[in-house]
């Protein structure tokens, strides 16, 4: 299965153009600070699962992943930091936030599938497994 086909993939690029765009809008010390840390973070998740999905061995590939697990939460860490400085609403970091879960159990989903069978891709599109 090619990396574009993966849903885990795909909802990860996803949400880190939804990021860049509320920050490109942000003034220059927000997107110094704030902005760029968060940008950072939700852009590691896709490159993680990439760089896991061109990995040949499982364990590597499962490391990879945890690491972009690793950089959801600093994505949440992160909006949360912008939600507190009103630096975006509410209601953007709630729909925000629910994405992450969801992409957040989608991820988790995949790497208790990777070396489990010969297709690990196909188990995570079952969000909850």
């Amino acid at each position: 299965m090619s990396l574009e086909n993966l849903r885990v993939y795909e909802l990860s690029m996803k949400l880190g153009e939804e990021v860049w765009t509320i920050v490109n809008s942000w003034d220059h010390f927000q997107k110094d600070t704030v902005g760029k840390q968060l940008i950072k973070a939700v852009d590691s998740i896709a490159a993680n699962i990439s760089e896991g999905h061109g990995r040949y061995h499982y364990k590597d590939s499962k490391n990879f992943n945890y690491f972009a697990r690793g950089s959801l939460f600093e994505t949440k860490t992160w909006l949360t930091k912008a939600a507190n400085r009103n630096l975006i609403s509410k209601n953007q970091f709630q729909l925000m936030i629910s994405e992450l879960e969801i992409l957040g159990k989608m991820l988790n989903s995949y790497i208790n599938a990777i070396g489990q069978t010969n297709e690990p891709q196909e188990e995570y599109n079952q969000v909850g497994n």
